[in-house]
């Protein structure tokens, strides 16, 4: 099987599964939250080298205020315990996304987190909070505006490299493979940059019920594609 050297995943399903149960909808993203853990180690041992997650995007400031402080009381207990299972697992840890908006507790968080993997050589864990593909790109393009205002960079300079330099990913590898659980047939503003040329496999299994054999099957799936660039094969 040709495994996908980059991965990024859609994690959709969380509260419509937590109701099919009976539960709240934070129960679903507790749950969600645990198979993140699992996916990283099943990732890795796959031969995945780059996993993206989409965490918590710019639009869900607008859910319900309950299910917002749920997410960030998870966020916190996630970064907390994260160094450590990162350091056993020699993963590189890594947030994207404006983080302007996050409490400065998280924000502190993320910054140690950061630090204490940076050096990791396994997976390249990538979680994105407060992430929009268009407001990712608006923030790229006001720093190149700034640098050509200041006398940085001249206008005819201005490439797709310089402008990748700006994005929040740049040193990661665009994703291979683009993965939405739970049916839905769209990517909700998710690495509109990155996502250019990335397969997209659709699973209508929900987020708290993906586990390694769904991850094998969407890898399946990339494996038996024919991947053209330009038309040409």
């Amino acid at each position: 099987m040709n495994v996908p050297k980059s991965v990024a995943i859609i994690m959709d399903g969380n509260g419509r599964w937590a109701k099919a149960k009976g539960m709240p909808r934070t129960y679903g993203h507790v749950q969600g939250a645990k198979v993140v853990e699992q996916i990283c180690e099943d990732a890795y041992n796959l031969g995945i080298e780059y996993l993206t997650v989409y965490a918590f995007s710019t639009e869900n400031w607008s859910r319900p205020s309950d299910e917002v402080e749920a997410l960030m009381k998870l966020l916190r207990d996630y970064m907390k315990n994260c160094i450590k299972r990162a350091s056993k697992n020699n993963m590189c840890v890594r947030v994207i996304g404006d983080k302007s908006r996050l409490d400065k507790d998280i924000q502190k968080s993320i910054a140690d987190l950061e630090e204490a993997t940076k050096d990791n050589t396994g997976l390249h864990f990538t979680i994105a909070i407060n992430y929009g593909g268009r407001d990712e790109i608006r923030r790229a393009a006001c720093k190149i505006a700034k640098k050509v205002k200041d006398g940085e960079l001249k206008e005819e300079d201005i490439t797709i490299e310089s402008f990748e330099k700006e994005l929040d990913t740049f040193g990661l590898k665009d994703p291979d493979l683009l993965i939405r659980t739970c049916g839905e047939l769209r990517i909700s503003n998710f690495l509109l940059w990155q996502c250019s040329y990335s397969e997209i496999y659709i699973t209508d299994v929900a987020w708290p019920d993906f586990n390694k054999d769904e991850l094998i099957k969407a890898c399946e799936a990339y494996s038996n594609r024919t991947r053209k660039f330009g038309n040409v094969l």
